[in-house]
């Protein structure tokens, strides 16, 4: 164990960097689509409910967890939780903390090249006078997807420039590097978004179609739909975002909050980071692609259509459809704001290794980026080589996903139960600079865990399209000696390939099965190394002690 001499510089400096860990490629890619493809303004109540329920506690958890952790010198999830009992266990729960972020890491900064490239891009005016078809098309040829096994040379070079640039601003450390970059990137975002939400607001009618009206698009994301509340697709897609949203469940939090003193704020922090992510969310990223694709494609087209890859595949297009002038402005904007979102995240994801490696390991600072780089680079080939064959949504889906929702139960099941309510309470009310309603003790200790247990054994068995009616037919048929009917998204399903069978080979060609099992077990070694690493520490520990 070594001392690590890291600290933020200015309060202001830490909100920002916290709310750049929330705020990210997900609140203007992943927001809108989820609230498309669960109906809209159905998705909202239960999307807010999660948010005051789950998002708000674990907030608060994950900075008292962390700021506790800091006042013992402890920096990395696996050793704060480690601290908090006496039970040896805990700290094999915390790999996930280091683990979720290596992995999402790998995926996330090759989208982040990708928002480089067409900032560029757009400032170079290359979609001006482009149909969309092309747009799509270009898209494609960037990340070559039309080959068996993808080549794409300049998206590679992007990658690897872009990973470069969040190892160089990590290798500064906290103050000299993450927290001057979210001092540049979060006015600049919501600069930028607020541009863009304008100009998508001011829209208005078209006349491209009958429903070619951006206030349609508003006004199908803002009105809510009471029966929302009895469909457990919603709570599970609206809670599922919040994790995503709030980086919760990742690590990054703690690592972060390990660096505040003891007697810092952190209730007032967390509400404030939290609450500009969520302003960011919801005002922002509700307000720019779904309003502007409304006007100009319909909203039938926009239900049918909405995806991730709309930012990149449609975005210039609509841009372009305001004139040349706006639609570079427009498309610098947009991928702008994308970068800096994504920039601000990967920073945060880099963190909790950075903490881990110093503290344990008495590694350098620039020691511990570049291994974290080779780390990183590593674990990206995969999702860059092989994106056509589903590795990219399979990193996704195990870290960006089911690890989340594994660790955050995991972690406020510890802070609530076995570290106890009395001493939890107090390490979030010490020093606090607001008065913290008093509701959120019970619902910490009690509504939150069950709030995410149930999400958990829903998605880990979740039916097959995962409506009311389908868990109705599901139980009827497991009571009938048919089997359950799994949804393809389930995480039983996920993991033995039951609704597919696995079949690596086929027709004497590796299939997109093998790709991906492949990658998974990329994904176990890289936690089994990770476990080993906190084995090692642990030992380290104990012959100093």
């Amino acid at each position: 164990m070594s001392e690590v001499k890291e600290s933020w510089g200015s309060r202001i400096g830490l909100i920002l960097a916290m709310a750049g860990n929330a705020v990210g490629l997900g609140n203007f890619l992943r927001f809108p689509v989820q609230a498309v493809q669960n109906g809209g303004g159905t998705f909202i109540i239960p999307y807010l409910i999660s948010f005051l329920l789950m998002g708000i506690p674990l907030l608060w958890v994950e900075w008292a967890m962390g700021r506790y952790g800091g006042k013992y010198g402890d920096h990395s999830t696996p050793f704060i939780l480690d601290n908090m009992t006496k039970k040896r266990m805990w700290k094999y729960f915390g790999v996930f903390g280091i683990f979720t972020n290596l992995g999402v890491m790998a995926y996330y900064t090759y989208i982040e090249s990708w928002t480089l490239t067409y900032t560029i891009k757009s400032l170079k005016g290359d979609f001006i006078g482009m149909p969309v078809d092309q747009v799509g098309s270009t898209f494609d040829q960037y990340v070559d997807l039309a080959s068996n096994i993808n080549t794409p040379v300049w998206a590679f070079i992007a990658f690897v420039f872009t990973l470069a640039l969040n190892i160089y601003i990590l290798s500064k450390g906290l103050s000299g590097g993450i927290e001057k970059v979210a001092k540049i990137a979060m006015p600049l975002l919501i600069g930028f978004g607020a541009f863009l939400a304008v100009i998508a607001i001011t829209l208005g009618d078209t006349g491209r179609c009958i429903d070619c009206n951006s206030l349609v698009g508003l006004n199908f994301l803002w009105e809510p739909q009471f029966d929302s509340l009895a469909n457990p697709k919603v709570w599970l897609a609206a809670a599922g975002q919040i994790f995503f949203t709030l980086s919760v469940g990742m690590g990054t939090i703690h690592c972060y909050a390990s660096y505040v003193k003891p007697k810092d704020d952190i209730a007032l922090n967390a509400m404030s980071a939290g609450w500009m992510n969520g302003f960011v969310e919801i005002v922002l990223g509700a307000s720019v692609v779904i309003p502007i694709a409304v006007g100009y494609l319909g909203l039938d087209w926009v239900k049918e259509n909405a995806g991730f890859m709309m930012a990149f595949k449609t975005m210039p297009f609509l841009f372009d459809q305001y004139g040349s002038v706006i639609g570079v402005l427009g498309g610098v904007a947009w991928f702008g704001l994308l970068f800096f979102a994504g920039i601000t995240s990967s920073l945060a994801m880099g963190t909790p290794w950075m903490g881990f490696v110093e503290h344990e390991f008495g590694w350098s600072r620039k020691k511990s980026a570049i291994i974290l780089g080779v780390v990183i680079f590593v674990l990206a080939l995969p999702t860059i080589f092989f994106f056509g064959k589903g590795v990219f949504d399979e990193f996704d889906y195990w870290t960006g996903t089911v690890s989340l929702v594994v660790f955050a139960l995991a972690e406020v099941v510890l802070f609530g139960w076995v570290f106890g309510m009395d001493k939890g309470w107090k390490e979030i009310t010490s020093g606090a600079d607001m008065k913290v309603p008093a509701i959120y003790r019970p619902i910490i200790k009690y509504v939150t865990p069950l709030f995410i247990l149930i999400i958990f054994i829903s998605s880990l068995i979740k039916p097959l399209n995962g409506e009311l009616s389908d868990w109705a037919t599901a139980f009827n048929s497991l009571m009938a000696g048919d089997g359950w009917l799994w949804a393809n998204d389930s995480i039983i399903n996920q993991m033995f390939h039951l609704n597919t069978g696995i079949i690596w080979i086929e027709d004497g060609v590796f299939t997109n099965m093998f790709y991906i099992d492949l990658s998974r077990f990329l994904l176990i070694l890289t936690f089994v190394g990770l476990m080993a690493m906190v084995a090692i520490a642990s030992r380290r520990r104990r012959m100093k002690a």
